[in-house]
């Protein structure tokens, strides 16, 4: 009776030790993940999953670290044994949804909405994810819908107006779009993404240099490429050719998977009569996003420039269905 005592004793000392380890690791490790401390973040979560293989909360920060490190591939494996060990625990499961929506694994990422959805239909961070999928997957009208769901759960989220302005400026709904952003703006007026998108809207006029300036205020708030390669095609429209150049070649350094930088690469080398080397950048972006504004214009131009107008031709047509002007100077050729 009494050495049977004595192991329970020690059973529950056991535990208790284990138990605080676990703690102490994830301790430990988020602390270093907070001063950008990566490497100890990893070593410590990982100590902790060798200690216990099914702690979740180690395994959801172990994908956090890779997500944010840009390591999707390695974060989506980490997220999978989270939701593994325990197919309730949300946060992995909507952490895994925005992992797949980096891969571009759209259906993936739905899937695991739906899920979240289920479990707690009132989570606007599940609308909101579902709003960035489908405005990625051009199912504009969808994405409104999650957004507006998002904002009926949490209307004073900054980020939730921005994205629903976004929308609205692919609909071509300037007024809305400003009008959102202007609410974000007096929620947030740090948020840089606002006076991006305000410049993309001045842009649409053809006031650059305003652009320009909200573009470089959002700059003043975030280091971001696609900010830079946004100026850089305001540049471009301008007639700068050297500083559009320069902020184009710093976006594709910065974020090589880009292809809006590509796009604008290949419109320097159309103005430059570079029209061989506009192609080939053109056909880069078109392998990075077929939804690119303008793509198939721009690569027709390029087509046509170099005589070649059979492929000049069918790209001028994809171009007029997806609502581009064409240029008669261009169309004429094809109707021959």
């Amino acid at each position: 009776m009494k050495l049977r005592l004595l192991v329970i004793l020690l059973l529950l000392v056991a535990c208790e030790s284990k138990e605080k380890r676990l703690a102490q690791f994830l301790l430990k490790g988020n602390l270093a993940l907070r001063d950008a401390n990566t490497d100890q973040a990893l070593y410590y979560y990982e100590q902790a999953t060798k200690l216990d293989p099914c702690y979740v909360d180690a395994w959801n920060n172990l994908g956090t670290v890779h997500y944010r490190a840009g390591r999707f591939s390695e974060a989506l494996i980490h997220y999978e044994k989270a939701v593994a060990c325990d197919s309730s625990f949300l946060s992995a499961v909507i952490n895994r949804a925005n992992t797949h929506y980096e891969l571009n694994e759209l259906y993936l990422a739905l899937a695991d909405i739906e899920k979240v959805k289920r479990a707690k239909p009132d989570t606007s961070i599940a609308y909101f994810t579902e709003g960035l999928v489908k405005t990625k997957m051009r199912d504009f009208a969808g994405a409104m819908a999650a957004f507006d769901r998002a904002l009926a759960l949490d209307s004073v989220n900054a980020e939730v107006w921005v994205n629903r302005a976004t929308v609205a400026y692919y609909q071509k709904d300037f007024a809305k779009a400003r009008a959102d952003l202007q609410k974000a703006e007096r929620l947030n007026p740090n948020e840089a993404n606002i006076y991006n998108a305000l410049a993309l809207i001045e842009a649409e006029g053809e006031n650059y240099t305003e652009a320009i300036r909200l573009v470089e205020k959002a700059l003043r708030l975030k280091s971001d490429a696609y900010f830079v390669n946004n100026r850089g095609f305001f540049y471009l429209q301008l007639g700068e050719i050297e500083k559009a150049e320069r902020d184009i070649n710093e976006s594709i350094i910065a974020d090589p998977s880009n292809g809006w930088a590509y796009r604008n690469k290949g419109i320097f080398y159309l103005m430059k009569e570079q029209y061989a080397d506009a192609e080939r950048l053109l056909k880069q972006a078109y392998e990075r996003d077929t939804f690119i504004d303008k793509i198939d214009y721009y690569l027709g131009v390029a087509y046509f420039r170099q005589g070649k107008k059979t492929e000049a031709c069918a790209s001028f047509l994809k171009a007029r269905q997806s609502g581009t002007a064409v240029e008669n100077v261009y169309l004429q050729p094809c109707q021959r």
